[in-house]
């Protein structure tokens, strides 16, 4: 009964939150299960060709597309940030921050907006090293955050 009642509150408050969100939410849960499906059938280093320029983190390139851009950019980064965000709670599948940060960066990408794809790396607890990926735009910290001070930052994708 309480499961029924709690697709019931989701549909409704899905329902209530607008069309625009509605459709960014589809968006983002779409573009999560094809981001989770390249990570499982696509090899990494042919995915990392489509996902951008790799550069270490002190590249000026990172700091210029990470620079605060015009009210309508961050506006849009920020509905990317929640609709992604929000969407990887309710998919049926595992969607972790890279993932999350493929599809941010290609909504924003649809959009015209640059964004950093960042990679992290530190010591694991459990296993023998623990991965990180976060993606920022338009000064906006759009999806991964906040980013553990155990992470050290490996690379960009700008």
């Amino acid at each position: 009964m309480a499961r029924r009642r709690s697709i019931r509150s989701r549909l409704r408050r899905f329902v209530e939150i607008g069309w625009r969100r509605r459709a960014l939410l589809a968006e983002a849960a779409v573009l999560l299960l094809l981001a989770r499906v390249a990570l499982r059938i696509v090899p990494f280093q042919r995915l990392a060709r489509r996902l951008g320029s790799v550069v270490v983190p002190a590249d000026p390139r990172v700091r210029q597309a990470q620079a605060q851009s015009a009210a309508a950019d961050v506006a849009v980064a920020r509905e990317i940030g929640w609709a992604v965000t929000r969407a990887s709670r309710h998919v049926p599948f595992r969607a972790v921050c890279l993932p999350q940060a493929i599809a941010a960066r290609m909504m924003l990408a649809r959009r015209g907006i640059a964004s950093v794809m960042h990679f992290g790396a530190a010591k694991g607890r459990d296993k023998p090293i623990d991965a990180h990926a976060w993606l920022d735009a338009a000064g906006v910290e759009v999806t991964g955050f906040p980013v553990g001070a155990e992470f050290a930052e490996i690379a960009c994708f700008i």
